[in-house]
C-alpha cells in the first residue's frame, strides 16, 4: 500500500526531499523553495526547520534532451551534512547540518553542464564525512565536508592551446554520481565527445588511500558499456559487484526499454568496436521492460516508469509486481522505502509489503 503523508503547509513550497538513510524510521531532509531545510518525521507528520542554504544566481541554459535546470538535494548516511546542487546547472553548495554552516561552495564549471546532473556525492572515508564534487567538466575533486578542505589536490587535469597536455588528462565530462551500496565502488553516468554515455566505475578506497589519480586513469577504473547520444538513464547497485544499466542497444535511436546487468570485477567484450585497448566490465544479461529511474534492495530491481513501480527478479528477466501510477524518485535503504514527492504530500511505499 502506498502511504501519503501530508507535508506541513508554512507557505513555501517543496522542491524535493533526500533519506536520511542511516535511521531505521521514515526521516527525511526536505529542500524549500526559499532554500529551509526541513527535518520530517514521515511517520509522525511532524517537521522542523534545521538549516537554510542559498545558491548564488545562475542564468538557465537551454535545455539539454529535455532537461531544465533543477535544484536537487543530498544528504549524508549520518543526516550531519547536506548539499543543493543545481543539476544541469554549475552551483552547488555543503552545509554542516549540526552548526547551519555553509562548509563549501561548489562549482562544476561553465563547458556543458547543461548535459548532465551535477556530479555529487557524500561518502565516508576514515569515519569522516567527505564530499565528491565535480571540479571541472572533466574533474572530480574530494574535500572534506565539514571543513571545505580539498584533499584530492593533484596537479592540472585541464590545459590551453600551446600548453603540453597534462600526463593524466582525461577526456571525458562527469555525470550523476552513483555510489554502491557499501560506499567501496563509484559509478560515473558522464560521456566523451561525439557524443558517446560511457558509464564507469571505480575504487573508492583506491582513490582515497592510494591513488589520487584512479578517477582519471587508475587500475581499478573500468568502463561499463557504450551508448551514442545516450546517457542520464537509469543506473542501480544490485550488490557491490553488480550493476543495472537502463536501455539495450548501442544507438540511441535503436535502444530499446530494458536492463543490462554488468559484473565489474571482470572484464568481456562490448557489442562494437569502440575501444580495444579500454577495460570494459562483463555483461552478464539483459532484459527488456525497465525503463525510467533504477532502484535495488540487494535483491530485486525496481523501475520507476511512465505507468508506475515494476519489480523485476535481476536472474530471470522476471516482471514480478506492478504498482500502477505510482512513480519514486528516492529510495531510503534504512527504512526500506521508496517515495516521491505529489502535491505538497510524501508518497511512500515499503518494499517488504510485497510478499517475496
Amino acid at each position: 500500500m502506498v502511504i501519503r503523508t501530508e507535508i506541513p503547509n508554512d507557505g513555501n513550497t517543496i522542491v524535493d526531499i533526500a533519506p536520511v538513510n542511516q535511521e531505521s524510521q521514515s526521516i527525511w531532509l526536505m529542500l524549500a523553495d526559499d532554500g529551509g531545510l526541513l527535518r520530517l518525521d514521515a511517520h509522525s507528520g511532524r517537521s522542523e526547520l534545521i538549516g537554510r542554504i542559498q545558491l548564488p544566481s545562475e542564468s538557465a541554459r537551454d535545455p539539454f534532451a529535455g532537461h531544465a535546470l533543477t535544484r536537487c538535494l543530498h544528504v549524508s548516511h549520518n543526516g550531519e551534512f547536506a548539499a543543493v546542487v543545481n543539476d544541469y546547472g554549475q552551483y552547488g553548495q555543503v552545509i554542516d547540518l549540526r552548526s547551519g554552516r555553509i562548509t563549501l561552495n561548489l562549482d562544476g564549471g561553465d563547458y556543458f553542464p547543461e548535459t548532465v546532473p551535477f556530479s555529487f556525492g557524500f561518502a565516508s572515508w576514515q569515519g569522516n564525512v567527505v564530499v565528491i564534487h565535480r571540479a571541472a567538466w572533466n574533474r572530480l575533486d574530494i574535500s572534506d565536508a565539514s571543513t571545505g578542505n580539498l584533499l584530492s589536490e593533484r596537479g592540472p587535469t585541464a590545459y590551453q592551446s600551446g600548453e603540453q597536455r597534462p600526463e593524466h588528462y582525461l577526456d571525458y565530462f562527469h555525470g550523476a554520481l552513483y555510489l554502491s551500496p557499501n560506499g567501496t565502488r563509484i559509478l560515473d553516468d558522464g560521456w566523451v565527445w561525439h557524443p558517446v554515455g560511457i558509464p564507469v566505475v571505480w575504487s573508492v578506497d583506491q582513490w582515497l588511500s592510494e591513488n589520487i589519480w584512479e578517477s582519471e586513469d587508475g587500475a581499478t577504473k573500468r568502463d561499463v558499456c557504450a551508448r551514442t547520444w545516450y546517457w542520464d538513464h537509469g543506473v542501480a547497485w544490485l550488490n557491490e559487484d553488480t550493476v543495472a544499466i537502463g536501455g539495450i542497444g548501442d544507438d540511441h535511436d535503436k535502444i530499446v526499454d530494458g536492463a543490462r546487468i554488468f559484473d565489474i570485477t571482470t572484464t568481456g567484450p562490448v557489442s562494437r568496436e569502440w575501444r580495444s585497448d579500454w577495460q570494459w566490465a562483463r555483461e552478464v544479461t539483459s532484459f527488456a521492460g525497465p525503463s525510467g529511474r533504477f532502484f535495488s534492495d540487494g535483491k530485486w530491481l525496481y523501475s520507476a516508469a511512465k505507468s508506475g513501480l515494476s519489480r523485476w527478479d535481476p536472474k530471470s528477466g522476471t516482471r514480478v509486481c506492478h504498482i500502477d501510477d505510482f512513480h519514486p524518485t528516492h529510495h531510503h535503504a534504512g527504512a526500506w522505502e521508496l517515495a516521491q514527492l505529489s502535491e505538497g504530500s510524501i508518497l511512500r511505499w515499503t518494499i517488504s509489503t510485497i510478499q517475496d
